[in-house]
């Protein structure tokens, strides 16, 4: 699954769902502060994904990286400054990958109960935009499981 966490731009929503089914996840969680899905603009963007893929909120962060760790979700937290290249990144079976918002990213306190991993650059680049690493970084959790490599 993946969590987004404070994501209140349109664009950003969008396109992370529709990276979200392109790289089969389950479903989409997005915290109160992110922006609605059902917007037209996000619709548009996801290319129709925000009305196919599950979606649900939630009003606990705590409460709910709690719920999730309970229920067997390997739960990883995509920041510039992750400690563990994603590369490295075991992949589990019950997967959730948190997303911040630009700029601020996620906060330090979710930042710290959970795994994290960063998306290594160029020298002289410390981040991308959060749809564009949601893609990657899906991509890579989705090519693992396609190739066995779990």
């Amino acid at each position: 699954v993946v969590v987004l966490v404070g994501i209140a731009n349109h664009d950003n929503v969008g396109s992370i769902f529709r990276n979200a089914a392109a790289f089969g996840a389950d479903a989409v969680l997005l915290d109160a502060t992110c922006c609605d899905p059902l917007y037209r603009k996000a619709i548009r963007v996801s290319v129709g994904a925000a009305l196919k893929i599950p979606f649900a909120s939630f009003t606990d962060t705590a409460g709910f990286t709690t719920m999730l760790a309970r229920r067997g979700f390997e739960q990883f937290a995509l920041s510039p400054r992750g400690k563990t290249d994603i590369r490295d990144a075991q992949r589990s079976e019950r997967l959730a990958l948190y997303l911040g918002t630009e700029g601020e990213g996620l906060p330090d306190d979710l930042l710290a109960s959970l795994h994290d991993v960063r998306i290594t650059m160029a020298e002289g680049f410390d981040s991308l935009n959060v749809a564009a690493a949601s893609a990657i970084a899906l991509h890579h959790f989705s090519a693992r499981a396609i190739l066995g490599k779990v």
